[in-house]
């Protein structure tokens, strides 16, 4: 069966609506539907916000300035892929730290879609888990992140979600992953 012309050109995603499933070129599911900047699923051909390619191995400090500069632009969902990516391909004693940042910015993309709760929640378990990386790691942590700072962000935007539960504009409420000097 031919695939259809409607291709993420970031994802190498084709959607195949004859197997009901977008499949990349190795067969895994892949959803080919262009992204908003919050991550939502649009419409096939619609124009949508480039994405984070994924599977991308980076040095710590080059995924913590692509994470900062797509948080920047509201595009914490993006954010949370070069994370994934992070966690995924960088060494396993780093592991929860990159979970953990992950979970933040999904809480933040939560936030922003109007899921105060479920955003809420995954800010807190995120700073949870970057709070409890940082108590065990010696520091400098990779990247140069500011991981007390990340979580006392993550925390007090929890708080601010729950406290007013409203949607929350992603670029205006986004981190710093690293301290100002």
């Amino acid at each position: 069966m031919e695939p259809r012309d409607d291709r993420s050109a970031e994802s190498g995603a084709v959607a195949r609506p004859d197997r009901g499933r977008d499949r990349d070129a190795e067969g895994k599911a892949r959803n080919a539907r262009p992204r908003d900047g919050l991550g939502r699923p649009l419409p096939y051909g619609a124009p949508g916000v480039p994405r984070a390619p994924e599977g991308v191995v980076r040095t710590a400090g080059a995924s913590v300035d692509e994470a900062q500069e797509l948080l920047r632009a509201g595009r914490p969902f993006h954010a949370h892929e070069v994370f994934e990516d992070a966690w995924k391909s960088g060494p396993a004693e780093q592991r929860a730290l990159w979970r953990g940042l992950a979970q933040t910015a999904v809480g933040l993309t939560h936030a922003a879609r109007g899921n105060t709760t479920g955003g809420a929640r995954l800010l807190r378990r995120g700073a949870d888990e970057v709070e409890r990386w940082a108590a065990s790691a010696a520091p400098p942590a990779p990247g140069e992140l500011d991981t007390g700072g990340v979580v006392a962000w993550a925390r007090a935007l929890a708080d601010r979600v729950d406290a007013e539960g409203q949607v929350m504009d992603a670029a205006a409420q986004a981190p710093e992953l690293r301290a100002r000097h």
